[in-house]
Formats: structure tokens, sequence, C-alpha cells
């Protein structure tokens, strides 16, 4: 993390772990046909501060000015919103029997953590019109001239995870019984590629 340790300092993380019956462990029964959900992310989340900061810099804002893409915020507080946490979700719609897998979308973005979850011989196929962008990464697109494939691999581009089903319906209509969004953003898919993406996703407007 340039810019954020000096020499001979050192970054002390904590974990958990848990335990979970083997008959309920996913990702299980993942097939060609399954569709998969998105939830949304809150903003930027836990990956790409790096390249934040150097975009920061870039733009010559100060971390108290206002957001230039979020009106009444300051540049800090809108890119240090908490992470969007999806347990309680994630379970609920696991202890309804409506769930094949699901992946954490973080470093790596879509193209880094969604075929980790697939057996071998299936992939995604992902359309990139399906979910909102948030502004924020618009910004940081635009701001600092990144890529539009290595916005991807950074960031989370506004989806915090996804879901594998073959119930997309009864997944959304749980998700707005709780008062939450989800987006139908893709298919599982067989002897194709691991990942694909339909079209590109819009950073310009």
């Amino acid at each position: 993390m340039p810019g954020m340790y000096g020499p001979g300092h050192y970054d002390l993380a904590g974990f958990s772990v848990g335990a979970a019956e083997r008959s309920a462990l996913l990702p299980a029964g993942i097939a060609q046909g399954d569709a998969l959900i998105a939830l949304p992310s809150s903003g930027v989340h836990s990956n790409g501060y790096s390249l934040v900061r150097g975009i920061k810099a870039m733009s010559g804002l100060d971390w108290n000015s206002e957001a230039p893409f979020e009106p009444g915020s300051t540049l800090a507080e809108a890119l240090l919103r908490p992470t969007a946490l999806y347990v309680r979700t994630v379970m609920a719609l696991h202890k309804a029997g409506l769930l094949h897998g699901c992946a954490h979308i973080t470093g790596g973005g879509l193209p880094g953590n969604l075929p980790r979850v697939l057996p071998e011989g299936l992939g995604v196929q992902i359309q990139a019109d399906s979910w909102p962008v948030p502004p924020v990464f618009r910004w940081l697109a635009q701001t600092g001239n990144v890529a539009h494939d290595e916005m991807l691999k950074v960031f989370n581009c506004g989806i915090g995870m996804v879901l594998i089903t073959s119930e997309p319906d009864k997944v959304l209509a749980l998700l707005e019984e709780r008062g939450e969004k989800g987006y139908r953003i893709g298919d599982i898919t067989a002897n194709g590629p691991r990942y694909a993406l339909d079209g590109t996703v819009d950073f310009a407007s």
C-alpha cells in the first residue's frame, strides 16, 4: 500500500472462524441457466485505495472539499463510506433454500471473484448495462482516466455481492420484502469463457 506504510511499519489484521453443517455449505448445485443477482455496494468499500488516493491527488481537491459527485458530502465522507454488510440478507435467502452460491465482490472486481465460485466447465455472462453505476465510480474513472477494464478489476463498480440462484423471481421478491434492492445482471453459461461481459459499463454519463 504505497503512501500508507513507511519502512518498518506493518498492518495487524484480525479474522474470525465459524462453523457450518456440511449440508449447508455453498457453493452447491450451480448449473447452466442459473441467474446472477447483484446486491448494490455502498461505495468504494475496502479495495483500490492506493488508486483512489492517487486520483484524489490528481483532482487537486482537499479531503474536506465537497465531493463533486455527491453534493452535501465531503470528499472524505463520500470515499470512506462504511462497507455494506450482506450477512443477514444472504443468510435469509440461504435459509429459504434459494441460493446455489454467492461471490463477494472485493479486490479483483467482478472478473476476479465470480469465476472462483464456479465448478469446472461453467462460466458467467454479464450484461454491462444491467445495474446502476454509482457516481463515485464515474468520477474516479474520468478524473483518473482509468481504463474500462481496469475499473472493473480494481473496484466493485456498484456491486458488493452476487447471488447465484435458479429462482431469481423469488430472490428478488424476498429482497423487496426486506426493503433491499437487487439486479439481475446475467446468467451461468456452459462450454464458454469463465467470465464474459456483454457490452461496456457506462463510466462516462
